[in-house]
């Protein structure tokens, strides 16, 4: 009986999360379309992803891959920490450009995003 009852705890608990954010204007499946930027269809969001950055925040990372799509590049931090990058113009991946803006997710031990920042790469 013990058993069923921690289960039924563990499903509810992890049932209970932040329901993902509609973004719109931004059409997520032409930003995922454009892996690093490369045809510049992402840049097109900038101003719109700015003005809702705050939505990504709290989303697990399963959520925001649902979201946004795999990241271009992802970093292990001290603590467990991790961070996602997307690039928002062509990327490091295009060949084209060494600088760009890029939308990073810095994500906290427990898998949450923490902080949502638009920042030009160096």
């Amino acid at each position: 009986m013990k058993k069923y009852l921690w289960l039924s705890v563990v499903v509810i608990i992890s049932s209970c999360g932040k329901p993902l954010p509609d973004l719109s204007p931004i059409d997520l499946a032409q930003w995922k379309e454009d892996k690093g930027g490369c045809q510049n269809i992402r840049n097109r969001f900038l101003i719109d992803l700015t003005s809702q950055k705050d939505e990504l925040k709290g989303l697990a990372e399963g959520d925001i891959i649902r979201l946004l799509g795999r990241p271009d590049r992802n970093e292990l931090y001290k603590r467990n920490q991790k961070f996602y990058y997307y690039d928002l113009e062509p990327g490091r991946s295009c060949d084209s450009i060494i600088s760009n803006q890029q939308l990073i997710i810095r994500f906290n031990a427990m898998g949450r995003a923490k902080e949502v920042a638009i920042e030009v790469a160096g």
